[in-house]
């Protein structure tokens, strides 16, 4: 197991109040049918949430992302992520507290629409 392996499972087990909202929501197939992973490593970065189908990955923003340090770290894993073919929806954590619906139907809006059940 590697590190970035290591750290991905930890993570998964120390999930923030807004990862455990949001998982709720996604797990057990229950957006249109996707699976979606936790904490799922790519070397050398985590993502929040991965559905594989989609090449889709989501992340979730706290106050720690607001310094201009973990900005720039971000926009460095958007443009990696990008690099590899993935979509990266990102989401602060008070969408995830105030606004779930929203939140919802932006991961649908980026379903292509041949994906999309009825």
């Amino acid at each position: 197991m590697t590190n970035t392996q290591r750290f991905a499972k930890q993570l998964r087990k120390a999930q923030t109040n807004a990862e455990i909202l949001l998982w709720y929501q996604l797990r057990n197939k229950q957006l249109q049918g996707l699976k979606f992973y936790r904490q799922r490593p790519f070397h050398p970065y985590i993502a929040d949430f991965y559905c594989p189908e989609l090449k889709l990955i989501i992340e979730i923003d706290g106050e720690t992302h607001w310094s201009e340090k973990e900005q720039a770290y971000d926009a460095e894993r958007n443009r990696w992520f990008l690099s590899q073919g993935f979509t990266v929806l990102r989401f602060t954590n008070l969408e995830i507290y105030h606004n779930m619906n929203a939140v919802l139907e932006k991961i649908v809006y980026a379903i292509p629409l041949t994906k999309q059940m009825p």
